[in-house]
């Protein structure tokens, strides 16, 4: 496992860094340590400006072969980058699932001519995409996806009809991918589809969905007759279970260090209220600092793992969703307590909370979206540890 980085590579981190500081100013300055999980809804066209500014500045899609827009980087790099990035507050990135899940999937499962048609968008800042995984009776299981698709002959499209639930950012986003059901007698991950559609067509209509914080970053999605063009189907009917998996073995990758370091920023600030309230000397609130310090090095040592053994693709990958949500989830807490009764009022009515009353709340749903953690400790059993699966039983 490689825990440190060649000179060259630590010149690439200097070279990040000082582009980020030379370039979050003036307008962008605002922007330092918003946006991202539970903050979404803020200085969103802001934050589309600054995904073109990166594009221009060459620091988009930085893992993405140059042949596609990329810069090449290796995976020490991109570690490096996003650590950078984070470090230095830049703003959550409004464009993730196009630059980090839709791009490399068209990318590895794609044809030439979507790649010539989706990428340059993504590269450039200027096209944001969506995901159409869960639905209100599968959540997360892409296996049990009702929504269904046929090809019209007349029409030479396909016809999407169904609904999505929890699709962040769908509100802002100009594409979605979609699993659907291509084959209505299938069952299970077999006769999927996975299609790329553009969200600003007649059948197509997004609704927000309001959280507890009071902003609305994720939404529904429904389908009535939508259409998706003949080409734009990845790969063939019924090989979107294939491009799905394949698909979410990019959301484990090179990211999950920079969302260590946005971590890091978390923790630095409830250290820093805990010093200025006086909670730093409670006893029982300084053993829950360090223990969280330390399940977030462990966090970041597992990662290394993972990205040193074939891309990512081990075993390692199966505990990274179970482990960091419960360890978000618990620093939510510990930011509440150490915030003491200040934890419980509001600015003012009736939503204007501080940052980490906003985290607090969202993180609760870390251990759901994605994966909950009672999955994701079946994936772990089945597929790490080759137990059994549960038997079902079938009622007729």
């Amino acid at each position: 496992m490689k825990l440190s980085f060649s000179q060259e590579d630590e010149n690439f981190r200097a070279e990040v860094a000082c582009w980020l500081t030379e370039n979050l100013v003036g307008e962008f300055e605002q922007l330092k340590f918003r946006g991202g999980p539970g903050d979404e809804h803020m200085f969103p066209k802001e934050r589309k400006k600054w995904e073109q500014k990166l594009a221009q500045g060459g620091w988009s899609c930085v893992g993405w072969p140059k042949e596609h827009g990329g810069r090449g980087c290796s995976i020490e790099q991109q570690v490096i980058f996003n650590e950078e990035y984070a470090r230095a507050g830049a703003p959550g990135h409004v464009g993730h699932i196009g630059e980090g899940l839709a791009g490399p999937t068209i990318i590895a499962f794609g044809n030439k001519a979507q790649q010539q048609k989706y990428l340059p968008g993504i590269a450039a800042g200027t096209e944001l995409w969506c995901q159409g995984y869960s639905e209100p009776g599968a959540g997360s299981d892409l296996a049990n996806v009702r929504t269904k698709a046929h090809f019209d002959e007349e029409k030479g499209k396909w016809i999407i009809n169904g609904q999505k639930v929890w699709t962040s950012l769908a509100h802002e986003s100009d594409f979605i991918f979609v699993i659907a059901r291509t084959d209505p007698k299938s069952t299970a991950h077999k006769g999927l589809g996975f299609f790329l559609m553009k969200m600003d067509q007649p059948g197509i209509e997004v609704r927000g969905i309001e959280q507890l914080t009071g902003t609305s970053e994720f939404n529904e999605v429904f389908f009535d007759e939508a259409e998706c063009d003949a080409d734009d189907i990845v790969g063939e009917p019924g090989e979107g279970w294939a491009v799905a998996m394949g698909l979410l073995g990019f959301e484990r990758g090179v990211s999950t260090l920079g969302q260590q370091m946005q971590f890091q920023n978390e923790l630095n600030q409830i250290i820093a209220i805990a010093k200025e309230n006086g909670s730093n000397k409670d006893p029982v609130i300084r053993q829950r600092i360090a223990d969280a310090h330390v399940g977030l090095k462990i966090m970041r040592y597992n990662s290394m793992r993972m990205l040193s053994s074939d891309g990512g693709s081990n075993k390692e990958t199966l505990i990274y969703k179970l482990l960091w949500s419960t360890w978000h989830r618990d620093l939510g807490e510990l930011a509440m307590d150490v915030l003491g009764p200040e934890a419980e009022i509001l600015m003012s009515a009736p939503y204007d909370l501080t940052r980490l009353q906003s985290m607090y709340l969202f993180v609760r749903s870390d251990t759901i979206y994605g994966g909950t953690n009672e999955i994701q400790r079946n994936i772990i059993a089945e597929r790490g540890l080759g137990m059994p699966k549960e038997p079902k039983i079938s009622i007729k």
